[in-house]
């Protein structure tokens, strides 16, 4: 199976707070993309100061930028002026003014009643002094201080110089530290502190606020720390990752915990810390440290190694390497000289208390990766995980009995003693054979033969791998993590691999792709890692991640179920294995799983095992792979092509908007030659995508090929008639095959859509005096051609026309009022404007449709022609008929090239055109409004 991979992670900037901020910062791009609010309000301090100048505008978008990330910023608050009477409005300042004047006097007349309230209440009978500034009196016959004639301490002081001189301050003082310790007892205050709660309610709170109340209750847990209250520590250590789970919280409250001496709780803080950051040197460190404590030497040598790896002067790694290695000698030692064997009792599926015969082999040692509940059992490495045989008893207590055993202390479990698995011969003969095409492992022999053979030779294999090749719809940055994935999978480097996956997946998340199974098959890849390694826990998380993508997926199913039986869940282990045997039942491995855990519920649970598992869910005929030899419907087929041409497209757009992408950097970096290869691969995906012409377009003028240029601008406006991009090159096109008419075409087209493009105002002037200067070196070299005349008796004059040019003639010429085609009419409108006979072009221009006359006219116009049909409009057509003058002028500024021919019109033509306007704006009908008209003028003048 393969597997799956990511992309990097992404640089973060680190920003100097101490320093001033670079001119360039001042700027509406930087302020908008910048997320630091800090150094946003220091931008805005620094624009408020007016040392680079004063902005108001860039100063009002840096509030509002700064409002949006961070409301309660203290640099958005404004000094409020202090209100006075002339900030208030004579009535509120007169309610104002009575509320003060009520309060003073009622606070007058408490103080009064305050100084005229007694003392001693009824007691007052005889007065002494006043108190002063009180009426308050105390009566002498009730005197509140009584002499107690029982202590002989209480003497008259001394009244004179001498009597001070003769009085025993020493022995004064003794005798009233003997009296205060006779009779008085020490105090003794008990409070009761309250208990912290291990929890913060943030569910309100929003991301910032979170991060800085997570980061005040770990300084909390600091302070606690130093106190060397552990204890309480781990309190304010939790209540942070109550907020937001940190790797600093998690690598405290490990070190907490250590310093507590709970090391299942180290060891679960340091996992979590490891799946933030996998790297983390302290939690590595404080991970090798709980393990050793704990016993296992050899997981805590590896990680101690990484730590130096990583800080090869880390003094505590490397005294607490030393001493592992000592303790990993020590055990070795111990091993050669008892040995170690395993106990392999022959169950009968009948008699399960029969022994038939024991054998020694050796065991492999366990390991542990990840929390306390994480274990790995001894397992056969075999293809992505399909499969795990693990050894069982009757009463070893599940898989892994004996590292369960060893974290309450080293006493035996149920059946048999800590440092033995039974095995049933049953399970080793299927050990070793192996199972079937789905469920299939190797031995464990095999399998270490395997890998020290790719790695002996993995250059020959990296060399023969296509790390590039395309996985699914993936981008090819994805599908090379993926592939790098399952090559380190392949070379048994899990921990490397789970990398790999991690970034593909978190690039999956951030590309935008909607592939359903290219994320299935993704998690089920990490889930597998997660299983080699033993994070059995998060190996649930991925299987269940990529069931809930795709329901009833074989391998996250049988993943998923080694997991829940390496961490004794039976019950949901026996659930996965009958899924995955409903939808193939050839897994051989599923059935041997569900016979062993069989017994284990049997065991356990009494005969009445089956009324306590979970429902096992009905797997679709659709996901039985085992009935799909039955020919699919019509309906199933239309399906599966309906997903292909989906895939197809998908991945075709994935690819176009690459090569697009590459089109455009090409662009950018000047190399216009490698653009043009990628805009014609991108046409090929894609040949309906205008922009992809119009930018193919601006290649071909770059490097002067203006043929193929004005190629692609035509392909380009069929698609988008009124596309200016298309219109503005297909001009630049023309100018350089000098074709100059239709490049003011084009940039007459341009202006109309949008009049602000001033690169175009600049090139129709170019052109304009390019066209007049050819148009004035091609009119000498045309002559006309003449056309003999003859007389007849009748005296009627006939004309013969050997071609197609107008031949003129004094007195008069005969002129075909019905032309059927542009020919004709050009023959009989050149024929009229020869003799300046403005009633037979009127007669001309009467007999012809209005809707026929852009046809007829399109090669026949220029400013003289013009002139010579509005004159004849306005002599002869526009009293007889005012409507027909109408529409054929509402119809002839339609023709092409009629702007560049209004252009090139003479004054003297302008002004009759005006005068036709004027005339037709005045004249009364009911076809056309004068609003009518003045929009018409407005085209022609």
């Amino acid at each position: 199976m393969s597997i799956d991979a990511f992309s990097s992670p992404q640089i973060k900037t680190a920003v100097d707070y101490r320093g001033s901020v670079p001119v360039e910062h001042l700027d509406y791009g930087y302020i908008e993309k910048c997320k630091d609010v800090k150094y946003l309000e220091k931008i805005l301090r620094q624009l408020r100061s007016g040392k680079e100048g004063m902005f108001p505008h860039l100063i009002r978008f840096c509030e509002s930028h700064l409002e949006t990330l961070e409301p309660r910023s203290p640099a958005l608050r404004k000094e409020t002026p202090v209100v006075t009477a002339a900030s208030l409005s004579t009535d509120e300042w007169g309610q104002v003014n009575d509320e003060l004047k009520t309060w003073q006097n009622e606070i007058r007349n408490i103080d009064t009643s305050l100084k005229q309230w007694s003392l001693f209440g009824d007691f007052v009978k005889e007065n002494v002094p006043h108190v002063r500034l009180s009426n308050s009196t105390i009566p002498l016959s009730k005197n509140t201080i009584t002499k107690d004639k029982g202590n002989p301490s209480k003497r008259p002081l001394p009244r004179d110089f001498q009597e001070w001189d003769k009085f025993d301050v020493e022995k004064e003082c003794a005798e009233i530290n003997e009296t205060v310790a006779k009779n008085d007892s020490p105090a003794y205050i008990d409070i009761k502190l309250p208990e912290v709660k291990t929890k913060e309610d943030a569910s309100l709170l929003t991301q910032q606020e979170k991060q800085i109340l997570a980061n005040h209750e770990k300084d909390k847990g600091n302070e606690a720390f130093r106190a060397k209250d552990y204890k309480e520590a781990v309190v304010y250590y939790s209540r942070s990752l109550s907020v937001l789970p940190t790797v600093a919280a998690y690598g405290n409250r490990a070190q907490a915990e250590i310093k507590l001496q709970h090391w299942n709780n180290a060891l679960t803080d340091c996992q979590s810390a490891l799946k933030l950051e996998p790297r983390n040197a302290k939690a590595l460190l404080r991970r090798a440290t709980a393990l050793f404590h704990k016993g296992n030497f050899q997981m805590a040598a590896e990680d101690l190694r990484m730590v130096l790896k990583k800080e090869p002067q880390n003094p505590s790694a490397t005294q607490l390497l030393s001493e592992t290695e000592k303790k990993l000698r020590e055990s070795h030692l111990e091993d050669e000289s008892e040995g170690k064997v395993i106990l392999i009792q022959e169950e009968d599926g009948e008699d399960e208390g029969k022994k038939a015969e024991q054998t020694a082999c050796p065991v492999e040692p366990i390991q542990l990766v990840g929390g306390e509940d994480s274990v790995v059992v001894p397992t056969e490495r075999g293809d992505m995980g399909n499969s795990q045989k693990k050894s069982h008893s009757r009463g070893d207590g599940g898989p892994h009995s004996e590292f369960n055993n060893s974290h309450h202390g080293h006493g035996k479990g149920k059946g048999g003693s800590s440092d033995k698995y039974k095995v049933t011969q049953e399970s080793k003969e299927k050990l070793t054979n192996g199972t079937s095409k789905r469920g299939s492992t190797a031995s464990a022999q095999d399998e270490r033969s395997n890998t020290k053979g790719t790695s002996a030779g993995g250059g020959n294999t990296e060399s023969t791998v296509n790390l590039n090749a395309p996985c699914g719809a993936l981008p090819p940055h994805l599908s090379r993590l993926k592939n790098e994935g399952n090559l380190l999978f392949k070379k048994g480097q899990f921990a490397d691999a789970l990398e790999k996956y991690s970034l593909a997946i978190q690039g999956y998340t951030d590309s935008g792709i909607d592939s359903v199974e290219d994320l299935c098959i993704l998690y089920s890849n990490r889930a597998a890692c997660y299983l080699k390694d033993g994070n059995s826990q998060d190996c649930i998380q991925d299987c269940t991640r990529a069931l809930e993508l795709q329901p009833f997926s074989l391998k996250p199913l049988l993943r998923r179920a080694m997991a829940y039986e390496s961490l004794e869940r039976y019950r949901k282990a026996y659930v996965d294995y009958k899924t995955v045997l409903q939808i193939d039942i050839s897994v051989q491995a599923a059935h041997d799983s569900v016979n062993r855990i069989t017994r284990l519920l049997i065991e356990q649970d009494g005969p009445e095992w089956r009324e306590k598992l979970p429902n096992i869910p009905m797997v679709p005929l659709s996901a039985q792979q085992h009935r799909r030899e039955e020919p699919p419907s019509a309906e199933v087929l239309e399906a599966r092509a309906e997903k292909a041409a989906r895939d197809a497209e998908r991945k075709a757009e994935i690819r176009f908007a690459g090569l697009k992408q590459e089109g455009n950097d090409f662009v950018k970096k000047s190399k216009y030659q490698d653009a043009l290869g990628k805009y014609t691969e991108c046409l090929k995906l894609k040949p309906e995508e205008c922009v992809i012409y119009t930018n193919r377009a601006l290649c071909y003028l770059k490097l002067e090929k203006f043929t193929e240029a004005k190629q692609d601008c035509d392909a380009a406006l069929k698609l988008d008639p009124v596309n200016k991009k298309a219109f503005y090159r297909r001009s630049l096109a023309n100018k350089g095959l000098k074709d100059y008419l239709a490049c003011s075409s084009d940039l007459q087209e341009v202006l109309q859509l949008d009049p602000n493009v001033q690169e175009a105002e600049k090139e129709l002037e170019e052109v304009t005096l390019l066209l007049r200067q050819s148009l004035a070196d091609a009119t000498p070299s045309k002559h006309r051609k003449s056309i003999p005349i003859t007389e007849d008796d009748d005296d009627e004059e006939t004309t013969t026309v050997p071609n197609s040019d107008s031949i003129c003639k004094e007195d008069d010429v005969s002129i075909n009022l019905h032309p059927t085609n542009s020919c004709e009419f050009g023959q009989a409108l050149n024929a009229a404007r020869c003799h300046r006979n403005t009633m037979a072009c009127a007669e001309l221009l009467a007999n012809t449709s209005s809707e026929m006359l852009p046809k007829f006219m399109s090669t026949q116009l220029d400013g003289d022609t013009i002139s010579f049909i509005m004159q004849a409009l306005d002599s002869h057509l526009l009293e007889k008929d005012p409507n027909l003058v109408y529409q054929h002028l509402n119809q002839l500024h339609t023709a092409n090239r009629f702007s560049v021919a209004l252009m090139l019109q003479e004054k003297d033509g302008r002004h009759q055109m005006t005068q036709l306007f004027e005339r037709l704006f005045a004249v009364e009908c009911t076809e056309f409004t004068k609003n009518d008209v003045q929009n018409l003028a407005n085209k022609y003048i």
